[in-house]
């Protein structure tokens, strides 16, 4: 997972291949509009509100999205790990969150037990006979 800070993010250039959806939008109403689109920022207002683990669960589960799901807003690095589960691949951190910190915290899980966006099957699943 990519880690921005927002001295790098004020640096990219404007890019008509990116896709702001509010986090109260359904990403299914836009299905039609995903053809094209290299990157979908998903916000999240305060970091209590986690209805952008639901959107880019239900971009890349249900909608088959395969391009970059940034986070943007109220974002904390104790975060990380359940946004790179749920589809994210780029976190743009809040001013006061350590980026070295968080690539350390995204290194200490090898796997869970439970499927994910990643691994869809749990890691212990019975194989079929």
């Amino acid at each position: 997972m990519k880690l921005l800070t927002s001295n790098e993010a004020a640096q990219e250039a404007a890019n008509p291949h990116v896709l702001q959806l509010a986090n109260d939008a359904d990403p299914l109403a836009i299905a039609g509009q995903l053809p094209g689109v290299e990157r979908i920022e998903l916000n999240f207002p305060k970091f209590t509100d986690g209805r952008a683990f639901s959107q880019a669960w239900l971009l890349r589960r249900r909608l088959g999205y395969r391009g970059e799901i940034r986070a943007t807003g109220d974002v904390l690095i104790d975060q990380l790990v359940q946004m790179r589960r749920s589809g994210f691949t780029e976190a743009l951190l809040r001013a006061d969150q350590d980026a070295e910190h968080g690539q350390r915290l995204l290194g200490h899980f090898d796997g869970f037990y439970q499927g994910d966006i990643q691994q869809s099957r749990p890691r212990f699943a019975l194989k079929a006979a």
